[in-house]
Formats: structure tokens, C-alpha cells, sequence
């Protein structure tokens, strides 16, 4: 186990997150259909930034906003960014310092896992 990564059932939860150890696997359950219901697409843009495309629905944006909002409280260092893209897309673009790309390596191979599932 590294210092910033707990390694629960291929779960990327930081040792850094600050949410209460009881409730990860709802996160990572929700994380997990998100992934699954609204991302379209994932690029790597650089080691400390990910870009999600994802579907344009009003409650997709919704459950982004929702989700990356409750991120950001326990998880400070990620940085997320929802854009509407076009009528029926949106990205949302995540970054993390340096110290913590190993949480969006895991989170990237969560979402394509994720994906390549359905």
C-alpha cells in the first residue's frame, strides 16, 4: 500500500480523503454507475489531468455537479471542471497535484473497468 492509496476490493480511495471509512463503498458504488451511465469517452491529458466526455443529459450534469461537489469535500486535492461542450455532451476535466497521481491513474482505470463492463 502506498501513502495515498488504500487498496479495498480495486478501490482508489486516498489515504488523503477524509470521508468516513463507512461510507466508501457507497461513493465507489456511485462513482461506479456514473461511469457507467454517463461517460462517453476518457483522455489522458497529462499526468495531473483527466478529461471525461460525457453524455449531455440535464441529469447527468446534475449527478456531475452533485458528485464532484461531494468529491471535493472529502478529497481537496482534486480539482473539477464541468463544461458543456456542445448541446448533448459535457467534459469534465480532473486534476490532481503531483503527489496524487496515483489517485487519478486509479480513478482512470476505474472508469475504463468500469466501462468495458457494460
Amino acid at each position: 500500500m502506498s501513502d495515498h492509496h488504500i487498496a479495498t476490493d480495486d478501490a482508489w480511495v486516498p489515504e488523503a480523503c477524509t470521508l468516513p471509512t463507512a461510507e466508501r463503498p457507497l461513493r465507489l458504488a456511485e462513482f461506479d454507475q456514473f461511469f457507467a451511465d454517463a461517460v462517453r469517452g476518457l483522455d489522458r491529458l497529462s499526468a495531473q489531468h483527466l478529461r471525461f466526455q460525457l453524455d449531455g443529459a440535464t441529469q447527468v450534469e446534475e449527478a456531475a455537479r452533485d458528485l464532484t461537489a461531494r468529491e471535493s469535500s472529502c478529497c481537496s486535492f482534486f480539482t473539477f471542471d464541468l463544461s458543456r461542450t456542445a448541446a448533448d455532451s459535457l467534459s469534465l476535466d480532473v486534476r490532481v497535484p503531483a503527489a496524487h497521481v496515483d489517485v487519478l491513474d486509479a480513478l482512470a482505470e476505474r472508469a475504463a473497468s468500469v466501462r468495458n463492463v457494460q
